[in-house]
């Protein structure tokens, strides 16, 4: 069978499609730099109120939802709060960062990083498969920073709020785990076909 790269003109219009999301991985690098923003403001908020500036942690206190007691300074309970949301903030730009690269190089273009020396581990071996399970990780890591989050202030939270979100939180775990179990069983499968 000949090595024929023309494709006929539907083929070709189908496969070129692809591009179509490339509009969607820039639109994510923007949110990308909005989380950048994010974190420095956050940041740089957290570090004035640490040096006594009232009116930053007024903003921090609002921006984490804490209704504890009179504040004069930043309190351990803040602090810990503002820096899991950092966290929060780190892993979610983790997660794009999964999405733009991994889902460019499978869906889209290959990069062509071979041999570059900041490429990622986790890119060199990536697929649909691989990039499912280590979002759906990346997704439990972040619900599990939330939810400390909201165990730490559980007092400014509804007990029904509390249920839901822990819920929720083992819905992804069983998700996560129901993904790898099939992926190893597709993984099996196709080892022994070989």
């Amino acid at each position: 069978m000949p090595n024929d790269p023309q494709l006929r003109p539907l083929p070709r219009l189908i496969f070129a499609s692809r591009w179509l999301q490339l509009p969607l991985y820039l639109g994510l690098i923007l949110a990308q730099a909005v989380y950048v923003f994010q974190f420095w403001t956050e940041l740089v908020h957290l570090i004035e109120a640490a040096f006594g500036d009232q009116h930053a942690l007024e903003i921090l206190v609002k921006s984490i939802g804490y209704k504890g007691e009179a504040l004069g300074k930043l309190n351990e309970t803040i602090l810990m709060l503002v820096v899991l949301g950092l966290i929060d903030v780190v892993m979610i730009s983790n997660l794009l960062i999964m999405v733009i690269v991994g889902g460019y190089e499978t869906f889209v273009s290959r990069m062509d990083l071979d041999g570059h020396p900041d490429q990622p581990e986790w890119l060199s071996h990536v697929n649909a498969s691989v990039l499912k399970v280590k979002l759906a990780t990346a997704i439990i890591g972040i619900s599990s920073i939330h939810l400390l989050k909201t165990f730490i202030n559980a007092d400014n939270y509804k007990e029904q709020t509390l249920m839901w979100q822990t819920i929720i939180h083992v819905a992804f775990l069983l998700s996560a785990m129901a993904i790898a179990y099939t992926d190893r069983l597709l993984a099996q499968a196709e080892h022994k076909s070989h």
